[in-house]
């Protein structure tokens, strides 16, 4: 008789480690482990990082870039990307502040014609992509140029002015926590909830996964993209309004200048969301902007200078996920 031969017992991963499989719990741990080490940093220099005005630049930093970063996580989701958002963000703060002309009663009109402005430029950019089969990359792209060449030919500087009353949005606060900063937790809550329990939000990861099987599952997918733009495109143009609310005026550049076009797509990587589409959520997209905006007060606080700042956001992403993708792959 031959010999059976068996293969020696693969040992079980401890159970803590299986959760860090989890895209959430490691984003949030890698935050953690950031402000600890930061702490320190910062208290070897002789300062405090997580003192209250540490905590309100921290919440501060993370509010617009959360904004945007909502927005393109459902773009994402769905295997696309949208490069438009900084050009528009500056664009939307231009315009309301510009409607607003410093009257508390156009407050309102200035916010409604914002966000039906920065709707339309998502309902652009999502018809291109969909109807006219333009690589959502180079699409994105080009409405972006679009933008950029009105606000050069058009503004030289900030203009517009907005109304005290408005300027409670960017600096009112409860205790150390800025209003602004709940407010974008609490659309981060809704965007969650349109993913995780709206059939829209079923599509999005369906459309994501695979556009093929998506269609022959009756799911609409030009429907879903378009309204993921338009959505994308609504937040950056949320992201404009608090800018605005923080300058006193509209500005063509801020949205450039704060790069939130690459950060946010970054924060929703760190976040564990796969550019590919179909995996990921808005839960580690708020952690990655955290980690980020931790990291800016971090290199502020120790007079760090710009490339540097640069280099080790750099380093953090790709070894991220590059760990992130090396537990899915031991997690199989």
């Amino acid at each position: 008789m031959s010999e059976v031969v068996t293969a020696p017992a693969v040992p079980k991963r401890p159970q803590w480690t299986r959760h860090l499989t989890n895209p959430v719990v490691a984003v949030y741990a890698a935050l953690v482990l950031v402000l600890v080490i930061g702490s320190v940093l910062v208290g070897l220099q002789g300062g405090v990082l997580l003192d209250q005005g540490g905590i309100m630049n921290i919440l501060t930093r993370s509010t617009a870039l959360g904004l945007v970063a909502i927005g393109q996580t459902m773009v994402i989701l769905t295997g696309k990307l949208d490069l438009s958002v900084a050009y528009l963000v500056g664009l939307c703060s231009l315009i309301a502040a510009e409607t607003m002309a410093g009257n508390d009663s156009m407050i309102l009109p200035a916010v409604l014609l914002t966000l039906a402005c920065a709707a339309g430029v998502g309902l652009v950019n999502g018809l291109v992509v969909t109807k006219l089969k333009v690589n959502a990359f180079i699409a994105t792209l080009g409405t972006g140029l679009v933008i950029r060449g009105y606000l050069e030919n058009n503004y030289e500087g900030p203009a517009g002015d907005v109304p005290t009353a408005f300027q409670h949005l960017g600096y009112d606060r409860i205790g150390p926590v800025p209003v602004s900063a709940l407010l974008m937790l609490g659309l981060a809550v809704l965007a969650w909830w349109f993913l995780a329990r709206t059939r829209p939000g079923y599509h999005v990861y369906a459309v994501g996964g695979d556009e093929e099987v998506a269609r022959f599952s009756g799911i609409r997918n030009d429907r879903t993209v378009i309204t993921v733009h338009v959505l994308c495109a609504v937040a950056a143009g949320l992201a404009g309004l608090f800018l605005a609310s923080r300058l006193g005026s509209g500005s063509p550049w801020v949205g450039t200048d704060g790069g939130y076009d690459l950060e946010s797509i970054a924060a929703v990587v760190l976040g564990g969301t796969i550019l590919a589409g179909g995996r990921g959520g808005v839960a580690g997209t708020i952690g990655g902007v955290f980690i980020l905006a931790t990291l800016d007060t971090i290199f502020d606080d120790l007079g760090m200078n710009s490339f540097f700042k640069d280099v080790v956001r750099g380093v953090v992403l790709i070894v991220a996920v590059a760990l992130y993708a090396r537990r899915r792959k031991a997690a199989r």
